[in-house]
C-alpha cells in the first residue's frame, strides 16, 4: 500500500496567494510534490489481507490445538495409518474455524473496498492559466481548485473567487446549505449545492479536516462479543489448567502408575487434555454467526465481522442519527395555504412557473418541484432570475410581467403581520420548514427586495420521514431497547422529526451547545432523549457516558462526524451512501441504506444466540467431564478411558452434527441473562453424570469384570459416556419436534451401526479405536449402568435448575460483572 506523502519540514511556511488568472506554474507544481506537499491516496484503507490472514491464524486457540497435534504427532503409532490419523480429528475444527474467519473477513473487505467516500475521482484545476482534471492524489498545496454545482471539496481550502452553497452534513451533520464567498474556509468531505468558486488548498493529506476525524477512529474493532469473550475465557482458562495438568497425568500414570507404553500414555492423556477444550464450541459459533451474515447479505446487509449480529441483539440503548437514518435527506411540501381568494391550482402553477425557471438545486425547491411534477410550465417570458441564498433566503423571477418571490417569511415580509407570524411560529414548533410566496409588479433585483410585495399563500415543508421509520422505531421499543436520537440540528427540529416518526417521550430534549463541560454532557446522556446541535466529540463522550452506565450501546450514523461515536459503540451501524470512513468503522453496513433491515440483523442475532446458548451445553458438558475424569484417573492406577480416536466419534454423534442443526433453527425468543450461566446451568448436571459413570466402571471392572482386557474396558467407557451423552442431547432437544426426533434416532442409530454393521477391514476400528468383543456380562453391566444414570441425570438436572432459578439473578449478576471487566480489558490492550 503507498504511503500518504508528507511535508518534508514541520517549519511554519509563509502564507502563499495563488494567481487567481493562471493558478499554479507546473515548475511550482513539481517543487511542492519533491517537497511532499502533495495530497496522496485518501481513501480509508481496511485491513490488509495479510492482516486478516494474521489476525484469524495466529490465535491462541490455534496455538493450543497446534502444540497439542505436534505432541501428539511424535508418539502417534504410524504403522496403523487411519488409527493414528483418527487422533487428529481436532485439527479439523482448528482449520475450519480459520478458514470460516478468513473467508467471511476477505468478503466483508471486498465489499467495503467498492463503497469510496469520494465520487468523483477528479478535482478541476487551473494550472499555467489552463484548466485541467487531476487525480485527488495529486492536488498539491496552493492548488487553484475550480468548485461548481456537485462537486466535492476533496482538500480543505479558502474562497478566493466567486460564491457557493455547501453542504457540509457529512462533516457537521446540519443539513442546511451554507454561503461561501470570497474569504470564506471550505472543509473537506462537503459538497457544492450551487454557484461556482476558485479556492486555494490550504490542508493536504493528514492535515485535512475529514482526515484528522476520520485518523482518530483507527478503523478497525475487534468483535465485541459476549459470546466471544465467554468463549476465549474458557479456552484460557483451560488452557492453562490442562498444562500442570496434563504434565501431573502424565507422569502419575507412565513413572508412577506405569499403566502402558509412552505413546499409548501420551495418546490417552492428549485425548483427556483435547476434550477439556471445547474446540468444537468455537467452530460452531462461528459457523452459526457465518450463516447468520449469509442470512443478512439477502436483506443487503453487510456484517464487517460475524459476532456484530449477537451485539445487536443484546443492545438495550439505540442511539439514532436524525438525517439519513430517521430521514431520507429528502424534504416534501405537505400543504399550501392560501393568504388571499386564490385557487389552489392557479398556486400550483405559479408554483412550476416558478421551480422551473430558477433551476434551484436544494432540499426546498426540489420538494416543490416533486408537488408540481404533474404540472406543464405556461409561462410566455421569464426575466431577472435570482438563484437562492442562505444570505438572502429567498429566492425569485420575473414572470410574464410580475415578479415572484419565495423564501423564509421573516425576510421577505418588509413589516411583519400577525396572522402570518402566528402561523409560522405555530409550524415552526410542529417541525416545519414555513416557505412564503409572494408577488409585486415592480422589477425584482439580487441587491434588495421590493418593498411592494404582497403575501399570496405559505407553504409548509417536512423533512422526509423513512417509510420504515416508524415501524423500525415501533419494533426496538417494544423490544424494550431505548432510544435516543442525537443531531447536529436544531433541537426543536428534530423532536418534531422524532414525533412524526413515532417515537415516544420526544420532549425530553436538550441543546448540546448550551453544555459547556465534559462533565454536563455525560450527565445529559442518561437523562434525555433527544440531543441536538451535538458536536462530534459530544457524540462520542454521550456513547461512552451510556456504556459507563453499564448498557450495550448501538450507534446509527453515516457522516465524517459520527466516525468517533461509531468506533466507540459496542455495535455500530452505518448507511452505505455516507461517508468512507463511518463505513470502514462500522461493524454493520446497510447496503440501501434502509434502515428496515434492523429488525433483520435483531432477528438473526436472536436465533444465533439462544440456539448457540442450547447447542453449547453439549460442548461444555464434554470439557466439564474430561475435566473431572482425568482428576479422578489421576488418583486410581488404571488406564485413562479414551484416546483422541474415540473422541472423534463421540464428539460427532452425540454433539457435533446435532448442534450444527439445532444452531441453525428459527428463534425469536427474546435474548435473556449471560451466555455462561446458563450454559453452565445446563452443562454441569451431564458431566457430573459422566463422573458417577466413570466411578461405576471402574467399580464394575475391579469386582465383577477382572477378566477383561484393555480394549473391551474402553468400550465399557464410550458405550456409558455417550449413553449420558444422548440423555444431554434428549434434553436440548426439547421440546421434541419432527427435526428432533430425526435428528436423535439418526444419530442413535449412526452409533449402534458402528458396532453392528459389519465394516471392510475393520475401518471404524482404526479409525475411531472401537472394538466389538463385547460379552455378555459387558452388556448386562452396561444395562445395569446405565439404567442407574437415567434417575442421576434427571435429578441432577432438576438440582441445576432449582439452583439457577433460585440463584440465577446473582450469577447473571456476577457474569456481567466479569464480562465488563473483560470488555474494558480488550479496550485497554487495543489501546
Amino acid at each position: 500500500m503507498k504511503k500518504r506523502p508528507q511535508p518534508k519540514s514541520e517549519l511554519p511556511r509563509e502564507p502563499f496567494v495563488t494567481d487567481i488568472q493562471t493558478g499554479l506554474s507546473l515548475d511550482a507544481v513539481k517543487e511542492r510534490i519533491s517537497r511532499g506537499e502533495v495530497n496522496g491516496e485518501q481513501d480509508v484503507k481496511t485491513k490488509s489481507v495479510g492482516q486478516i490472514l494474521r489476525e484469524n491464524v495466529l490465535t491462541f486457540f490455534n496455538f493450543v490445538f497446534v502444540a497439542l497435534a505436534i505432541i501428539l504427532c511424535c508418539f502417534s503409532d504410524w504403522d496403523n495409518f487411519f488409527g493414528a490419523i483418527g487422533n487428529f480429528g481436532f485439527m479439523g475444527l482448528v482449520v475450519f474455524n480459520t478458514l470460516l474467519g478468513t473467508i467471511q473477513e476477505l468478503r466483508a473487505k471486498r465489499t467495503i473496498d467498492k463503497l469510496s467516500l469520494i465520487s468523483a475521482p477528479k478535482v478541476k484545476a487551473l494550472r499555467d492559466g489552463k484548466e485541467c482534471e487531476i487525480a485527488v492524489k495529486d492536488i498539491v498545496l496552493d492548488e487553484l481548485v475550480i468548485l461548481e454545482t456537485g462537486s466535492q471539496i476533496c482538500a480543505d481550502a479558502e474562497v478566493k473567487e466567486g460564491a457557493i452553497e455547501v453542504n457540509e452534513s457529512l462533516i457537521t451533520g446540519e443539513p442546511d446549505a451554507i454561503h461561501k464567498q470570497a474569504g470564506d474556509k471550505l472543509l473537506s468531505g462537503s459538497f457544492v449545492v450551487s454557484g461556482k468558486a476558485k479556492a486555494q488548498v490550504e490542508h493536504i493529506g493528514l492535515e485535512n479536516f475529514a482526515t484528522k476525524i476520520s485518523a482518530g477512529a483507527k478503523y478497525f474493532k475487534k468483535p465485541n462479543s459476549e459470546i466471544w469473550r465467554s468463549l476465549m475465557l474458557i479456552v484460557k482458562i483451560m488452557a492453562a489448567i490442562i498444562v500442570p495438568l496434563g504434565v501431573a497425568l502424565f507422569f502419575v500414570k507412565y513413572y508412577v502408575q506405569s499403566s502402558g507404553s509412552v505413546n499409548f500414555t501420551v495418546q490417552t492423556v492428549i485425548g483427556s487434555v483435547v476434550g477439556m477444550i471445547p474446540s468444537g464450541l468455537v467452530a460452531l459459533s462461528s459457523t452459526v454467526f457465518c450463516v447468520s451474515v449469509v442470512r443478512l447479505t439477502r436483506h443487503k446487509t453487510l456484517a464487517q465481522d460475524m459476532y456484530c449480529v449477537e451485539t445487536l441483539a443484546r443492545v438495550d440503548v439505540l442511539c439514532l442519527d436524525k438525517t439519513g437514518t430517521i430521514t431520507e435527506g429528502a424534504m416534501d411540501l405537505n400543504d399550501i395555504m392560501p393568504l388571499h381568494s386564490v385557487h389552489p391550482n392557479d398556486l400550483k402553477q405559479i408554483l412550476k412557473n416558478l421551480t422551473t425557471v430558477l433551476e434551484d438545486d436544494n432540499a426546498t425547491a426540489n420538494a416543490i418541484r416533486q408537488y408540481v411534477e404533474d404540472l406543464e410550465p405556461n409561462y410566455r417570458s421569464a426575466k431577472t432570475t435570482v438563484p437562492f441564498s442562505s444570505i438572502r433566503k429567498w429566492s425569485g423571477a420575473r414572470i410574464d410581467g410580475v415578479s415572484y418571490v419565495l423564501g423564509a417569511p421573516e425576510f421577505i415580509l418588509t413589516r411583519p403581520l400577525k396572522r402570518v407570524s402566528e402561523i409560522v411560529e405555530k409550524k415552526a414548533a410542529e417541525g416545519y420548514r414555513v416557505m412564503m410566496l409572494s408577488s409585486t409588479q415592480a422589477e425584482l433585483t439580487d441587491a434588495a427586495l421590493p418593498k411592494s410585495l404582497k403575501p399570496i399563500c405559505l407553504l409548509f415543508i417536512t423533512d422526509r420521514i423513512r417509510k420504515e421509520a416508524p415501524e423500525t422505531l415501533r419494533f426496538f421499543k417494544e423490544e424494550g431497547v431505548e432510544l435516543k436520537i442525537i443531531s447536529g440540528d436544531n433541537p426543536v427540529t428534530v423532536r418534531a422529526v422524532a414525533m412524526r416518526a413515532g417515537l415516544t417521550d420526544c420532549d425530553n430534549i436538550i441543546d448540546m451547545s448550551t453544555l459547556k463541560t465534559d462533565e454536563e454532557v455525560i450527565d445529559a446522556a442518561t437523562k434525555y432523549t433527544i440531543f441536538g446541535r451535538v458536536l462530534p466529540n459530544q457524540k462520542q463522550l454521550l456513547v461512552s457516558a451510556l456504556k459507563a452506565a453499564g448498557h450495550t450501546v448501538a450507534m446509527t450514523g453515516d457522516g465524517v462526524n459520527d466516525v468517533l461515536a461509531l468506533k466507540t459503540a459496542d455495535c455500530s451501524i452505518a448507511m452505505a451512501s455516507g461517508s468512507d470512513a463511518a463505513k470502514n468503522v462500522s461493524s454493520l453496513v446497510l447496503l440501501n441504506s434502509n434502515f428496515a433491515s434492523m429488525p433483520k440483523v435483531v432477528a438473526e442475532g436472536r436465533r444465533s444466540i439462544n440456539n448457540l446458548e442450547r447447542a453449547a451445553a453439549l460442548y461444555l458438558m464434554k470439557t466439564v467431564y474430561n475435566t473431572l475424569l482425568a482428576i479422578l484417573f489421576m488418583c486410581v492406577p488404571e488406564s485413562l478411558p479414551f484416546t483422541p480416536q474415540n473422541l472423534t466419534l463421540m464428539g460427532a454423534l452425540t454433539i457435533g452434527v446435532p448442534s450444527v442443526v439445532l444452531a441453525l433453527e428459527p428463534n425469536k425468543e427474546r435474548v435473556k441473562g449471560c451466555f455462561l450461566p446458563k450454559v453452565l446451568a445446563n452443562a454441569l448436571p451431564g458431566g457430573i453424570t459422566v463422573l458417577f459413570a466413570g466411578i461405576a466402571v471402574l467399580v464394575a471392572t475391579r469386582y465383577f469384570l477382572t477378566g477383561l482386557d484393555e480394549r473391551q474396558i474402553q468400550q465399557l467407557y464410550i458405550v456409558i459416556i455417550s449413553f449420558v451423552g444422548f440423555m444431554m442431547l434428549t434434553k436440548v432437544c426439547l421440546p421434541i419436534t419432527p427435526l428432533h426426533a430425526l435428528i436423535l434416532t439418526l444419530m442413535l442409530g449412526a452409533f449402534v451401526c458402528c458396532y453392528a454393521v459389519p465394516m471392510p477391514k475393520d475401518f471404524l476400528i482404526e479409525m475411531f479405536g472401537l472394538s466389538k468383543n463385547f460379552t455378555w456380562e459387558m452388556g448386562k453391566t452396561i444395562l445395569i449402568v446405565c439404567a442407574v444414570l437415567l434417575p442421576t441425570y434427571v435429578g441432577m438436572s432438576y438440582l441445576a435448575h432449582f439452583i439457577n432459578k433460585r440463584f440465577g439473578d446473582f450469577w447473571n449478576d456476577k457474569f456481567s460483572r466479569l464480562d465488563m471487566f473483560l470488555r474494558k480489558s480488550q479496550q485497554k490492550a487495543k489501546a
